[in-house]
């Protein structure tokens, strides 16, 4: 199979779903493609949840169980064991959001704490992940991003959450599994960066065990990614670092304009593409520095990556080299790539439906987004019904 086709296989893409799944996957497809449909959709839905109407059993059987893995962990081994056989890993992602009592932030870490000994125990399982703001509060980050001394009460509130933080990386140190720590708002992100290099100079002292997120359309990443090299460097730790290229743009952009800065987006969807692409090659050619977690669903960036690892030897299986994309989307890379020995996880989100609801209205959203995403998606799934005769 040419390289450039390696994605079309929709036979090995989809093996995995039975009739009924693809046929619920193409219906779903086909209204996340229709945007007035996703907003009124997402409206809705907003509106029955936080009246309480009898829903959740609709949105459970529909749009929660393609992109989610259960409620619980328990609730998505099946999906877990499943993938594995087709050599696509897991990373359980615990995706409630939004919480702010201290209450909420140690259930949140022993919810992770969790999940890491889950993964201890299954070899499907090797990389964790969390939010900075499932361990505090997002107004403790933007202050200490904007470099506001905190209160007393404050400072041993932050206290609690760089102890947090230190938790995960331990038991995950410990338990050899990786930990991805995700990007959020710009003007919350200079605290996480610098709490997580802290966690990368203690636990990636062998090899990267702490990942930080790189969102590439900020137009500023790639110049924080070699200053934070060349600490690395002279502190001796390696770096992990998830690549995206990020989720927040319509809010980035919104709050730049109210409060009259620059906006920290790139211009364009093109320049964010080449950030990106740059950012990867970069990361592949410091490989026995950077560890990397390549999440795209873009098949040019995954195509680049592939050729940049067989021009440089970099073994297909090299565990510094991951790609990643979430459940219910992008069947077509993933799998295709397993199936050519590549190591791939799938970000597998979990939780209780009403939680998990706002992540689910973001994917919606996005797919509805981004040019051509769900038209690639529902022209592979039409092309494996008609292999199948459905």
């Amino acid at each position: 199979m040419s390289k450039n086709t390696l994605f079309n296989n929709t036979k090995t893409a989809f093996s995995l779903k039975s009739d009924s799944q693809l046929e619920r996957a193409h219906f779903l497809f086909k209204m996340i493609s229709k945007e007035p449909l996703v907003r009124i959709g997402t409206a809705v839905t907003k509106f029955a949840l936080n009246a309480s109407l009898p829903v959740e059993g609709l949105i459970r059987s529909t749009v929660f169980d393609h992109f989610c893995g259960g409620v619980n962990e328990e609730d998505c081994l099946p999906a877990i064991e499943n993938m594995y056989t087709k050599g696509v890993s897991s990373v359980l992602d615990y995706s409630v959001e939004g919480k702010e009592s201290e209450e909420q932030f140690d259930d949140a870490l022993k919810k992770i704490l969790r999940i890491v000994d889950f993964c201890d125990e299954r070899n499907s399982m090797p990389i964790v992940v969390f939010k900075p703001t499932a361990f505090g509060r997002f107004y403790l980050y933007e202050k200490k991003s904007e470099g506001i001394q905190l209160s007393p009460e404050e400072q041993d509130e932050w206290n609690r959450v760089v102890e947090r933080f230190h938790s995960v990386c331990r038991a995950s140190k410990e338990k050899d599994v990786e930990v991805l720590i995700d990007g959020e708002e710009s003007w919350m992100q200079t605290a996480a960066d610098d709490l997580v290099e802290d966690m990368m100079r203690t636990y990636n002292t062998e090899k990267a065990i702490v990942y930080n997120t790189l969102q590439l359309y900020r137009w500023d990443r790639l110049d924080y990614l070699k200053g934070l090299h060349k600490r690395a460097k002279a502190n001796n730790f390696k770096i992990g670092m998830k690549i995206v290229r990020g989720a927040y743009m319509e809010k980035e952009r919104a709050r730049a304009e109210e409060m009259s800065y620059t906006s920290p987006i790139c211009e364009t969807k093109a320049i964010t593409d080449d950030n990106f692409n740059n950012g990867l090659t970069y990361i592949l050619k410091n490989n026995l520095d950077i560890s990397i977690f390549i999440g795209t669903h873009n098949e040019h960036s995954c195509y680049l990556a592939m050729a940049i690892m067989k021009e440089l030897n970099i073994s297909k299986s090299d565990n510094n080299v991951w790609f990643g994309q979430l459940y219910g989307m992008s069947d077509h890379i993933s799998f295709n790539l397993a199936e050519q020995g590549y190591n791939v996880a799938k970000y597998l989100p979990f939780g209780p439906v009403k939680d998990v609801m706002p992540y689910l209205i973001r994917r919606a959203e996005e797919n509805t987004s981004v040019a051509g995403q769900t038209n690639r998606e529902l022209e592979l799934i039409k092309t494996e019904r008609k292999r199948r005769k459905l």
